[in-house]
């Protein structure tokens, strides 16, 4: 649905964006995460047609957008990290004057107003003006004028931006409904965006693209094992760690915890193997009590910091 090739913006001796790389499935939201300044909305607006790139090619459903930009726009819906509200409109206004400018049937433009308002939440405030709207009513209007000529691709740049935490949950809902209707692109800074609402997961920093995966694969490759938190209830603790460090494809024991007869422990495996099965029965035959036997997963803030730190290192 989207295809981003070699993409690279310059400002005279500024690289912006430096040959960034990645597709975007049919359905799929794609978060693309970075700190403040590491070129994901320079990467949006040329996505968008709002600027073009020095080099590479951006296809958004099946069009160039250089080549065939009004094609490709009219299948993009985009929501800046300011929405586009005329203060001085009613919220229905507003939305009747995007359906028209979007080219949605005169016959329909009321339903599909009334529609979206209902979709994202604004209904009830159709008749105040945009200019009067808290943030995170303003934030909803921008969405319900991105997705009125029900595009293939959704495009928001960072949503949540100086949301409260309510206003914060009810946007991410929002963007999981629209999910799977429409392929979303959602720029953000903030990891829990990211975790919350997105399937793939585009890593950017300084402009250049440090990983493209999903979650769940990005933890598998930082730590390059697989670690699991068990907690047993036994006499001895280092009875217990030995007994663990004993199994097949255990490389490293550690214990993390203890209260009293209760003790925790971080057990690195092989890459790819399996071991919780041996784990328990490790236990189980000693008599003592397996209380907790589960994964350990990098948080997404780890693994950031982990590939943008390695990145800088290697500079």
């Amino acid at each position: 649905m989207i295809e981003v090739q070699h993409l690279t913006k310059r400002y005279g001796p500024t690289t912006a964006v430096d040959d960034v790389s990645f597709t975007v499935e049919k359905g799929e939201v794609l978060g693309f995460l970075g700190p403040n300044g590491a070129g994901k909305t320079t990467t949006m607006r040329v996505l968008t047609g709002y600027m073009p790139p020095t080099e590479g090619r951006a296809v958004v459903a099946g069009f160039d957008i250089s080549d065939e930009p009004i094609e490709a726009k009219r299948r993009i819906g985009y929501l800046p990290e300011t929405p586009p509200l005329y203060p001085e409109m009613t919220v229905r206004d507003y939305l009747l004057f995007v359906s028209r400018i979007k080219g949605v049937p005169r016959a329909s433009r009321a339903a599909r107003v009334n529609e979206v308002m209902e979709r994202t939440r604004v209904a009830d405030v159709a008749t105040r003006h945009c200019g009067k709207l808290s943030k995170g009513y303003r934030q909803r209007v921008g969405l319900a004028q991105a997705v009125l000529h029900n595009p293939d691709v959704l495009i928001l740049d960072e949503p949540t931006a100086g949301l409260d935490p309510k206003q914060i949950i009810e946007t991410r809902q929002l963007i999981k409904e629209f999910g799977g209707d429409h392929t979303i692109i959602l720029s953000t800074h903030i990891l829990p965006e990211v975790s919350q609402t997105c399937h793939r997961v585009v890593i950017i920093n300084k402009g250049r693209v440090v990983a493209v995966d999903t979650p769940d694969n990005l933890t598998a490759r930082v730590r390059g094992s697989e670690t699991m938190y068990v907690q047993v209830e036994a006499p001895a603790p280092a009875d217990v760690q030995t007994a663990l460090a004993a199994v097949s494809g255990v490389t490293h024991v550690s214990l993390a915890e203890t209260r009293g007869p209760i003790a925790g422990y971080e057990v690195n495996s092989e890459a790819g193997r399996d071991v919780r099965r041996e784990l328990a029965s490790a236990v189980v035959v000693k008599g003592w009590g397996l209380l907790e036997l589960r994964p350990l997963r990098m948080s997404l803030e780890e693994i950031f910091l982990h590939l943008t730190t390695e990145e800088v290192a290697h500079e």
